[in-house]
């Protein structure tokens, strides 16, 4: 079992939760296989649905990066085209998301399996398991960010697999199982944006 508990001791969860942000800028300093281990194990003690662990993780090596990437932006010069948008628009919006991912010093697809969740003969029962999954890779994920932050790196969550998953399997090889859910980019740091707006409590919160 890695030892997460005397690496993180000095940060309380109200400094993770109030001090972590979404980095889109990135030192070009690797990150050692250690550290990546301790923030995905930091997943692992993220609730799921009948502690079925649906989550995994790949780490995407450089090398296979850069397939991917060229691959992923056909299927969404596709969508953007469909949705009207011009070439000039098209050509800024890919490499703006083309370059965050680049950079990143780590790229981690988040997937999940329905292997060990629950079988049922109905489809609404099905569904459910399945937006149980979904519910699983949240947890693990938001635990994953907070673990990153107390690491001193940044991290951001790009949903972008959803768009093209197909790709995302043939380039990566992946089990028919898995289903690809985001990319988490992780670094150092730099960058140190402001906390975005958020809403009031009372906006969100009723007792009923």
């Amino acid at each position: 079992m890695i030892d997460i508990i005397s690496q993180w001791k000095t940060m309380s969860i109200a400094e993770a939760i109030s001090g972590r942000r979404s980095i889109r800028m990135f030192k070009s300093k690797a990150v050692d296989r250690g550290t990546i281990k301790r923030v995905v194990h930091a997943s692992l003690l993220a609730p799921s649905a009948h502690n079925s662990q649906p989550v995994r993780f790949a780490v995407v090596e450089s090398s296979t990066r850069k397939r991917l990437l060229a691959e992923m932006q056909e299927v969404w010069k596709q969508d953007l085209a469909r949705d009207g948008f011009l070439e000039d628009a098209i050509q800024r919006r890919i490499a703006s998301s083309n370059q965050m991912i680049h950079d990143a010093p780590v790229l981690i697809l988040v997937s999940y399996t329905m292997a060990d969740m629950h079988k049922y003969p109905d489809s609404k029962r099905v569904k459910a398991e399945e937006t149980m999954a979904v519910q699983s890779v949240g947890a693990a994920i938001q635990n994953l960010l907070l673990g990153a932050h107390a690491e001193g790196l940044g991290s951001c969550w790009v949903c972008a697999p959803l768009f093209a998953k197909a790709v995302v399997r043939e380039v990566l090889k992946m089990k028919s199982e898995l289903e690809p859910q985001a990319f988490i980019l992780l670094g150092y740091p730099d960058e140190a944006p402001e906390m975005p707006e958020r809403r009031e409590v009372e906006d969100i919160l009723r007792f009923v």
